[in-house]
């Protein structure tokens, strides 16, 4: 029962590495196919799908769905991903500037630069998954990631520090991006932010709940009941 239990696990172990493996390389690969920067947000999208499948059990071909959900994705990928790119080069530039200035004003810019890069950071790490989660006007994404990010400050510093690792790992071992860099960083950061979503659901359910019964006990007037607006935050 143990060795079976271990081979079990080890076989779910090598398949999900596997999985991250092939994900890795179609990222690169529909990432190439738009050209890079028109690639990054509709590839980045897809992926995301495929991992909350993933992540809920749903076995699906990988290369066929990749590209489904890449192609009927490609515009809202892009209205996605275009600004993100824009602001991550933006602050770039600036850090660049300001960081080699020595004076006061130049350290206090660099220190909100980098403020604003690690905000700009959390909000791209919900953005993606909320997109394969919830239907919401292509705004509504980062807003509520942002607001998201801003009022779950555990799970965004939880986000952060994937990141960060996922970084330090693909530069400390550059032969691992081809296989696993972006790929195991899609995958973590999906099923985090589905665990994150999923709770935050839950709560926002009993708040609902809790909400209908006050109400139920402050009328006996029965009337129809108006739906209410999923909220996420």
């Amino acid at each position: 029962m143990t060795s079976g239990g271990f081979g079990f696990r080890a076989y779910t172990v090598f398949d999900t590495l596997l999985w991250i493996a092939c994900l890795n390389v179609l990222w690169f690969v529909f990432m190439l196919l738009g050209g890079i920067v028109f690639g990054i947000g509709p590839s980045t999208a897809a992926a995301h799908v495929l991992v909350r499948s993933k992540v809920q059990g749903n076995a699906t071909p990988l290369l066929r769905r990749f590209a489904k959900e890449y192609f009927r994705n490609f515009g809202k990928g892009n209205a996605l991903g275009l600004p993100l790119l824009a602001v991550g080069g933006a602050l770039a530039l600036n850090w660049g500037y300001f960081s080699a200035g020595w004076d006061l004003g130049s350290q206090i810019a660099s220190a909100g630069i980098l403020l604003g890069a690690l905000f700009v950071a959390g909000t791209l790490c919900y953005l993606f998954p909320m997109f394969a989660r919830y239907e919401l006007a292509l705004p509504q994404y980062f807003l509520m990631s942002s607001r998201f990010a801003m009022r779950h400050l555990a799970g965004t510093a939880i986000l952060l520090f994937v990141t960060a690792a996922a970084v330090f790992v693909c530069r400390s071992v550059p032969g691992l991006i081809p296989f696993f860099g972006v790929g195991a960083w899609l995958y973590v950061t999906g099923w985090l932010c589905d665990r994150f979503f999923a709770a935050n659901d839950d709560a926002m359910a009993g708040a609902d709940t809790l909400a209908g019964m006050d109400s139920r006990a402050a009328t006996a007037v029965t009337a129809p009941a108006k739906p209410t607006e999923a909220s996420l935050v």
